[in-house]
């Protein structure tokens, strides 16, 4: 989706979450696998799994207390053959920041995330913070043969070629890029991240991106806040992530 519309998803869904997790706690998240060596890599002949499949195995709120997680709306849900980006080589990240699993899956599930905190009242300050908390699309995909793989370094590359920008296009709304730096990110057989600066409204607009592979399946997480800053990667949800995927 493009950074408009994320926004509105963003918005909604904090709201939902700070009317409905007053006096949740923040504690008892689980912790990821981070081993790199701890799985092979996918067989050239392995399937890909289906999409009920992989329901079981993207975060779901049981994994992340201190969370709301739900599924995304239908209209909200990006189709693959709908993100585009002007530069060939940028199509993995817009595809990636879009929600889309890159490259060519055989079926992904999609997971939204926003942080609680622990409230007694909701409070104009209360919804202007939950409003700014950060939001993260969870987006799982599962690949055959060598498709995971291929994927992963799509998005490695394209970080390399589209470090001073690029536009999105994603049904029907364009969203400018202006800079994408590396960050580091240990997870699962091999992963990748990256902060990313748009434009929106000529303002400078900070969100991250984050990737990893474990076996035949890819994980992103696009994460952005309506304060138009986000400071670090989605560690808890990426961890939990990893954790499922053993």
């Amino acid at each position: 989706m493009s950074v408009r519309t994320a926004l509105s998803a963003t918005a909604a869904a904090s709201l939902a979450l700070l009317l409905a997790a007053c006096g949740q706690a923040d504690d008892g998240k689980p912790k990821g696998d981070n081993d790199a060596s701890a799985s092979a890599a996918a067989k050239p002949d392995v399937k890909a799994l289906s999409a009920a499949e992989l329901e079981k195995l993207v975060v779901a709120q049981a994994d992340l207390p201190g969370y709301k997680v739900q599924k995304p709306a239908a209209e909200d849900i990006v189709n693959g053959g709908d993100v585009g980006a002007d530069k060939a080589a940028c199509e993995a990240l817009a595809e990636a920041m879009s929600s889309v699993a890159p490259g060519t899956p055989g079926a992904s599930a999609q997971r939204q995330a926003v942080q609680a905190k622990k409230k007694t009242a909701a409070s104009p300050d209360d919804i202007m913070s939950a409003l700014g908390a950060p939001a993260t699309s969870v987006t799982l995909g599962s690949y055959a043969g060598q498709g995971a793989q291929q994927a992963l370094a799509s998005l490695k590359a394209a970080g390399d070629a589209c470090g001073n920008g690029f536009t999105i296009s994603a049904s029907g709304e364009k969203t400018q890029v202006v800079k994408v730096t590396p960050e580091a990110l240990t997870a699962g057989d091999e992963g990748v991240a990256f902060t990313v600066v748009s434009k929106m409204e000529a303002k400078p607009f900070v969100s991250t991106l984050a990737a990893f592979r474990k076996g035949n399946n890819l994980a992103t997480f696009s994460t952005i806040s309506l304060t138009g800053k986000v400071k670090e990667l989605p560690k808890d949800l990426v961890d939990a992530q990893a954790a499922k995927l053993r």
